[in-house]
């Protein structure tokens, strides 16, 4: 803390580009019932949270009152729990993806949503096992590609797309295609796995991914981008293809309406939110975390992190992601260096 009772939080008080983000001195929160206190040792910041300092984010659930401190993938130890809360306590080491108040030194997550940490992980590294992580198995899961699919993974250079692109070819994937919008990122991709990487965001994309099917389409498609790639998604699967849709990063609301005419050739699109499979499959989320450590242990998985920046230093942060120039996560380290304090 950097006085009595105060913390350094990073606030938003008006929709707006990054500069809108302001380090600030403030009240120290207190859990309320079913939730713990987290001294933060690191976020991870995501595209969503670039969205939703610019008013674009596109889930219900997003119904901010300023200020707002934004949300991401925490990692801390726990200090205070509130009233209700078990098989939590001061001092474990814990990890939650939360929409508001990650951006500080201290952080009210609730204790439904976490998840343990171990200590041999580093706290950059250990960011993510909240979200990115889970979101990827999360996708693949509700995908359930088998052996030999092909699987199209879109944004794979990105923060959940690089896990993705690896855990696709853990599962089994017969062929790996991914998407990425520079020759850098290209190359990275390939490095991790995929068999194809094509860049979406030039003309004629989708017809260089069905001459790599020979023809036949995917049978997985993991899409994180939205507007009319979805709709070219769409038209890539074969029959009993399936497309989860998990973030809109081209365009924010750019969501396409979909006709059933376009499902009739025995097609499947559903919705991937991570709360929802969490409350709909909490065994197999249990079992992912587990595994995930497992992977990243063993270095079956690679967490690639492009940037690590001090708390103060969120607004470069977003326009990193911003500007798309990033390769795997970029996270925010918290603490009590000096680094940290408003005053720099």
């Amino acid at each position: 803390m950097s006085r009595e009772g105060t913390m350094l939080a990073v606030r938003v008080h008006e929709y707006g580009p990054p500069e809108v983000l302001r380090p600030e001195e403030v009240p120290v929160p207190r859990p309320g019932p079913g939730q713990v206190l987290v001294e933060v040792e690191a976020v991870s910041v995501g595209f969503a949270q670039t969205q939703m300092r610019r008013d674009l984010f596109p889930a219900p659930m997003w119904r901010p009152a300023f200020p707002i401190v934004l949300g991401g993938d925490v990692v801390g130890v726990v200090t205070e729990t509130g009233p209700g809360v078990e098989g939590v306590r001061p001092g474990d080491r814990v990890g939650a993806y939360t929409l508001h108040g990650a951006y500080a030194e201290y952080a009210v997550l609730d204790a439904a949503s976490l998840v343990p940490v171990p200590g041999d992980l580093d706290a950059v590294r250990a960011t993510v096992l909240p979200g990115s992580g889970p979101i990827a198995m999360g996708t693949l899961g509700v995908a359930d590609p088998r052996p030999g699919e092909r699987v199209l993974v879109h944004a794979a250079s990105g923060g959940i797309g690089h896990l993705a692109v690896q855990l696709a070819r853990l599962a089994g994937a017969g062929q790996v295609i991914a998407t990425a919008g520079s020759a850098a990122k290209r190359d990275f991709v390939r490095g991790l796995g995929a068999d194809v990487v094509v860049d979406y965001g030039e003309d004629g994309w989708a017809e260089r991914v069905r001459e790599a099917t020979d023809g036949a389409g995917v049978d997985v498609v993991l899409d994180s981008v939205g507007g009319q790639v979805l709709r070219q998604g769409i038209g890539l699967l074969a029959p009993f293809g399936r497309l989860v849709f998990y973030g809109s990063s081209n365009g924010g609301l750019d969501i396409p309406h979909i006709s059933p005419m376009e499902l009739i050739g025995i097609k499947y699109v559903t919705g991937f939110a991570l709360s929802a499979w969490r409350a709909a499959r909490p065994d197999r989320y249990r079992t992912d975390h587990k595994l995930l450590v497992d992977y990243l242990r063993d270095g079956a998985v690679r967490d690639v992190v492009h940037a690590v920046l001090p708390l103060h230093q969120v607004a470069q942060a977003h326009e990193i992601i911003e500007s798309r120039s990033h390769i795997g996560r970029v996270v925010l380290k918290v603490g009590r260096n000096a680094e940290d304090r408003l005053s720099t």
